[in-house]
């Protein structure tokens, strides 16, 4: 049997990991977003892709939730002393898998494909996809004007307020040949939309032609884990997010996001009240994951949530 699990960085990045640990290897395929992915410095970054690769090889950092693990940083210093741009952090190690990155992409290889070079060098067993080669880049509509996505996120540390955002390309592209193949797949049990951003991390890859109504149409029942507790994110601007596009910051919200699809939903014992009255089979558990244990013990309740009709 086979998972697939949709994700986004450094929360996303945690359940999977964690659904790598208790499933055999080879069983689990995570999707990741690259909506966030821009070039800078001549090089072309993938932010989540990169969180993913580090996390699932257990080479993260994880004070940062970014980045690798003892990471130096001399090429900033040095690039600081000569004036360059110093905002976007490119650690010593970090920047190897960029420069490494564009040079391939430059001599024609595909994304996917060097991403799965990547994870097999990194010896991560699950299958590590982009959710499309071509580009798609996430721009917000803010009240400083459109913003690239790096732009507003680490620049701008998430401060403009958020009025709209697009997926800039998805309609063109296509989902890579890797993700379609796992969609398609006959021993898929579960996929999985992992605490993701909804907005900036889950919704760049549904908005790829075709994904929602595979969703719809999958025989394997899809299992959402809300990245909402107690009324707030755990990372990242996704409450910030939700209130500036005037959505209440609950676990319900971002459940009835992914209604058209959506069997199980996953959420926080401390949301009991807050999801009481969905649609959908609620699973409660815990859903902070502080350390390894959390992330497999988490997984494992996803993977032992009731499936379709039960």
């Amino acid at each position: 049997m086979s998972v697939l699990a949709l994700s986004g960085g450094i929360g996303g990045a945690k359940l999977a990991a964690g659904l790598c640990r208790v499933l055999p290897p080879g069983e689990l395929t995570v999707v990741a977003n690259t909506g966030d992915d821009f070039e800078h410095l001549g090089l072309s970054i993938s932010p989540d892709i990169d969180t993913l690769l580090y996390t699932l090889a257990g080479i993260d950092n994880a004070d940062h939730g970014w980045g690798r693990r003892e990471e130096t940083w001399t090429f900033m210093g040095a690039l600081e002393t000569l004036g360059g741009e110093t905002w976007f952090k490119l650690g010593d190690g970090d920047l190897a898998t960029h420069v490494e990155r564009t040079r391939r992409l430059a001599a024609g290889e595909p994304l996917s494909r060097i991403t799965d070079d990547f994870r097999r060098r990194l010896g991560i067993p699950a299958q590590l996809v982009p959710m499309t080669d071509d580009r798609v880049r996430t721009r917000l509509r803010t009240e400083a004007g459109w913003l690239d996505f790096q732009d507003y996120f680490v620049r701008r540390r998430s401060s403009p307020v958020v009025r709209e955002i697009v997926y800039a390309g998805a309609a063109e592209a296509r989902a890579s040949r890797e993700f379609l193949a796992a969609l398609a797949d006959h021993t898929l049990s579960r996929i999985v939309i992992c605490p993701s951003n909804p907005f900036l991390s889950i919704d760049p890859i549904l908005s790829l032609p075709g994904v929602r109504e595979a969703l719809r149409c999958t025989q394997a029942p899809v299992v959402a884990v809300s990245p909402i507790i107690g009324g707030q994110a755990v990372k990242g601007p996704t409450a910030k997010i939700m209130t500036e596009l005037g959505l209440p910051v609950s676990p319900a919200a971002v459940a009835r996001r992914y209604a058209d699809f959506l069997d199980i939903y996953v959420a926080d014992e401390a949301d009991a009240d807050e999801v009481a009255d969905l649609a959908v089979p609620v699973r409660l558990t815990r859903t902070l994951m502080l350390t390894p244990e959390d992330r497999q013990t988490l997984a494992t309740a996803v993977l032992a949530a009731p499936g379709r009709g039960l």
